[in-house]
């Protein structure tokens, strides 16, 4: 089963409730439509309900089963008040502020639902800029326990070379952190693992990558690939890893038998950890576009509840992948048959 079909079984397993707070977008509205044809989720709208069912009616489709939530005239909205108040007292947040954030930014509002387990997660990003989606959920949200960055990674499902690399590797981080230290890229390759397992449903053999394989150059950027190795070490992490390797190392068989002989997943690798954002954002688009391959993302991971950001340019499918996959994510019992 491709990787979407699987997504899309675990989906309709876990049925979870995501908010899509971008009720006043086209696309938003036809991908819930197909949300509730499909059954992937418990889809959400945040905003006026006359509004939104006038706006349907006009695109002849029905939102029958979806839930409208409306922060004119939502019964908890004091409570929402208060906690947003108490998650940002350290800034100096009063009353008045929160009051005006949770009624004026959807994102917001969206990520207070999940924050207060009205909803499981949240898909939003079609009309917002990432850093405003991503804003709502590390300030309401927050990190996992344990957890001190958030990150992302895109699932690559080969359409050619399969019987090479495997038909799914997972690429991080792509999209949130430009520089990342040696703490972050280890915090980034157990996030991964944790999604290539829960997601992508495969093992992990997670590569921090480099210019460098076991000692062939010395730079600075090297050696912060070698810490965040050892930091990986001294946690003792469950999954299989190995750092300061070169690309060919980690994925060619035959290459990383002469680079990295010793290593446990040299030319096995399936988890690809970018040493910085330049290299995950290149990779990628490198893999989708001259090797044909699917690039579902970026997935955000790290938060302590699911939230997933769109790309502006996209199309009602890619809602619908996403809004499957957060269902997907929400639910830390469901398993892949």
């Amino acid at each position: 089963m491709s990787f979407l079909g699987q997504v899309r079984k675990k989906a309709l397993q876990a049925n979870r409730r995501i908010v899509l707070p971008e009720s006043f977008d086209e696309r938003v509205l036809r991908a819930v439509a197909e949300i509730l044809k499909e059954k992937v989720a418990q889809p959400i709208l945040v905003g006026n309900p006359d509004q939104i069912m006038n706006d349907a009616k006009a695109y002849e489709i029905s939102l029958q089963g979806a839930r409208i939530v409306d922060p004119e005239n939502f019964e908890r909205f004091e409570v929402y008040v208060d906690k947003l108040v108490e998650l940002r007292s350290k800034k100096g947040m009063t009353r008045e502020e929160a009051t005006k954030i949770l009624k004026n930014d959807i994102n917001f509002f969206g990520a207070m639902m999940v924050k207060m387990g009205d909803a499981d997660g949240m898909v939003s990003g079609a009309s917002s800029p990432t850093a405003k989606v991503l804003r709502a959920g590390i300030q309401v949200i927050g990190t996992k326990p344990g957890m001190k960055t958030v990150s992302s990674v895109f699932i690559m499902e080969l359409s050619q070379f399969k019987e090479m690399y495997g038909s799914v590797l997972v690429f991080g981080d792509c999209s949130v952190i430009p520089h990342p230290n040696a703490e972050q890229l280890a915090d980034i390759a157990c996030s991964s693992a944790e999604t290539a397992l829960s997601i992508a449903n495969i093992n992990p053999r997670v590569a921090l990558l480099t210019f460098s394989t076991k000692g062939s150059a010395n730079h600075e950027c090297v050696d912060k690939v070698i810490e965040a190795g050892r930091i990986l070490r001294d946690r003792h992490v469950s999954f299989r890893f190995d750092d300061e390797l070169q690309a060919d190392a980690a994925l060619v068989k035959s290459i990383g038998e002469i680079k990295a002989p010793l290593s446990d997943v040299s030319g096995n690798a399936n988890v690809l950890i970018f040493p910085n954002l330049s290299a995950g954002n290149i990779g990628y688009k490198l893999v989708q576009r001259l090797a044909g391959a699917n690039a579902y993302g970026p997935i955000i991971q790290g938060l302590d509840a699911p939230v997933n950001d769109l790309s502006r340019g996209c199309s009602v499918n890619d809602i619908v992948v996403l809004t499957a996959i957060t269902s997907a994510q929400a639910c830390t019992d469901c398993t892949f048959e």
